[in-house]
C-alpha cells in the first residue's frame, strides 16, 4: 500500500543557485550534500521542506516549460510575504489561472531549470466545495 510521497527529485544545472532558491522561497533545510561523490546518477543535495524530502541532482535542465508542477500549501498570511522572495531571485511569476470563489489563491513561478512551482493557500476540501462537489475529501 502506498503510504505517501517519499521524495521529489529535480534535475538542475546549478546546485548552488538552486540551493539558494529552495532556502529562500521554501525555508528548506539542507541535510545532505554529496560534494564530489556520486552515489546515484550525479552530484546531489537533499533538503527538508516542512518534513518533505526534496532532492536536487546535477544535470541538464528541462528543454521546455509545461504546466506540470508541484504545489506547496501555504497559509493566506504567507502569500504576500513569499511573492517578494520569489521576485528577489529574478524568477518569472506566471499569471494565475482564473479562480472560482473559495478555492484559494496561488502563485505560479518557474525555477531556473523550467520546473513550475505553485504556492497555494487552499485545500482539496476547499477546491471541491468551490466546484459544488457534494462528496467528501
Amino acid at each position: 500500500m502506498v503510504e505517501g510521497i517519499s521524495h521529489l527529485t529535480f534535475i538542475v544545472k546549478d546546485l548552488g543557485r538552486t540551493s539558494t532558491f529552495f532556502r529562500t522561497i521554501f525555508d528548506a533545510q539542507e541535510i545532505y550534500n554529496s560534494g564530489g561523490e556520486t552515489h546515484s546518477f550525479s552530484r546531489e543535495k537533499f533538503f527538508l521542506i516542512n518534513g518533505q524530502w526534496v532532492v536536487i541532482m546535477k544535470g541538464e535542465p528541462l528543454g521546455e516549460r509545461t504546466y506540470n508542477h508541484v504545489a506547496f500549501k501555504i497559509s493566506e498570511d504567507e502569500f504576500d510575504v513569499l511573492e517578494p522572495r520569489i521576485r528577489s531571485l529574478g524568477l518569472e511569476i506566471e499569471n494565475p489561472r482564473p479562480r472560482i470563489e473559495g478555492e484559494g489563491r496561488s502563485i505560479y513561478f518557474y525555477d531556473y531549470d523550467n520546473h513550475l512551482f505553485e504556492l497555494h493557500t487552499g485545500t482539496l476540501a476547499d477546491r471541491l466545495a468551490s466546484y459544488g462537489w457534494g462528496g467528501s475529501a
